[in-house]
């Protein structure tokens, strides 16, 4: 006996895997257009998104937002050390 063959794919089942494929390509399509503007951009243009930003937090004072001291990491240097 000699090599095998391999079999030919019916057309049914590459009309599904096509369809499958498309499905899958759309996906990630719309993934990756609503990433775009949210990541991708401001990594593209730093320059762009730094300008928009100090204009957008123009009136902001983050003291105001998150109170000195809210993050003090220092309390749990030992989480497992009773208090």
């Amino acid at each position: 006996e000699g090599p095998r063959r391999p079999r030919a794919v019916s057309a049914r089942a590459m009309a599904g895997l096509v369809r499958t494929l498309g499905i899958f390509g759309a996906f990630v399509a719309v993934v990756g257009a609503a990433f775009y503007p949210i990541y991708f951009r401001p990594l593209l243009l730093p320059e762009e998104y730094k300008k928009e930003q100090s204009i957008n937090r123009a009136g902001i004072v983050q003291e105001d937002i998150q109170p000195a001291g809210t993050l003090d990491l220092c309390v749990c240097i030992d989480c497992f050390k009773d208090p």
